[in-house]
């Protein structure tokens, strides 16, 4: 008999935290990544990084910048791995005119956000982001730090 795999808890392969505290997150977009065979074995041992990552757009092409994909050491010899290159992100023309559109005016940028399996495949959470202020960051982490004050404070009453 054939064994079978175990389940994977998450689908997450990697998530992008400090976008959602130097970004207000606005339009979300679901992306295909064209990738290596060395890049998809280093996804499943989850050896990826999206902190520094965005997108840029090229003659009507969407890429991914940053993303650090760390090669495997069993990887083969004769493939020369670049862990930094561009990687062509896969949406169709009017999620591209969308986010044209949206990156032309001021303030505003692309970034990824998370990226997972979606059964076989790899895809890309890309957003449409606008940066916020020094004093809006502060403002978000009062009021996380608050929030997290009042759950421990309702989780010692329950007890």
């Amino acid at each position: 008999m054939a064994k079978k795999k175990p389940k994977q808890s998450s689908n997450t392969i990697a998530l992008n935290k400090r976008a959602k505290h130097d970004y207000h997150i606005e339009t979300k977009f679901e992306a295909g990544i064209a990738l290596t065979g060395w890049e998809v074995k280093s996804l499943r041992a989850g050896k990826c990084q999206l902190v520094d990552s965005y997108v840029f757009l090229k003659n009507g092409e969407a890429f991914l910048l940053g993303t650090h994909i760390e090669p495997l050491k069993t990887a083969s010899t004769h493939v020369i791995a670049d862990p930094m290159r561009y990687r062509k992100l896969l949406l169709n023309k009017k999620e591209l005119a969308k986010i044209h559109q949206a990156v032309s005016q001021k303030g505003y940028s692309c970034v990824a956000t998370a990226m997972y399996w979606k059964k076989h495949l790899i895809k890309l959470e890309v957003c449409l982001a606008k940066g916020k202020k020094d004093h809006d960051k502060r403002a978000a982490l009062k009021d996380q730090q608050g929030k997290l004050e009042v759950s421990r404070a309702m989780r010692e009453r329950n007890r």
